[in-house]
C-alpha cells in the first residue's frame, strides 16, 4: 500500500508540475501578447506625435503665406496708386505738349 500511495502521490506531483508548466507557458504567451500590443500602441503614439508636429509646421507655413499675401496686396495697391499718378502725369504732359505746339504756331 505504501508503494501505491507513493506512486499516486508521485503521479499527482508530476500532474501538478505539468499543469504548472502549462500555466506558466500560457502566462508567458499572454505577456508576449501584451508586450506586442504595448509596442503597437507606442508606435501609434509616435505616429500621432509626428502628425501633430507636421500639422504645427504647416500651420506656421500657412500663417507665413497669409502674411506674404497681405504684403503682396499692399504692394499691388501702391502700384495702382503709382499707375494712376503716371496716367495723370501722361495726360498732363499731352496737354502741355499741345499747348506748346499751339504756342509755336
Amino acid at each position: 500500500m505504501a508503494s501505491a500511495s507513493s506512486t499516486s502521490a508521485r503521479s499527482l506531483f508530476v500532474e501538478s508540475k505539468m499543469r504548472l508548466a502549462d500555466r506558466v507557458q500560457v502566462n508567458v504567451n499572454n505577456i508576449a501578447s501584451l508586450a506586442r500590443q504595448i509596442q503597437r500602441g507606442s508606435k501609434s503614439s509616435e505616429i500621432l506625435m509626428h502628425s501633430a508636429k507636421n500639422f504645427a509646421q504647416q500651420e506656421y507655413s500657412l500663417e507665413t503665406a497669409e502674411a506674404n499675401l497681405k504684403k503682396i496686396a499692399l504692394l499691388t495697391t501702391h502700384l495702382d496708386y503709382q499707375m494712376e499718378s503716371v496716367n495723370r502725369s501722361f495726360i498732363t504732359l499731352e496737354e502741355v505738349t499741345e499747348q506748346v505746339r499751339s504756342m509755336q504756331r
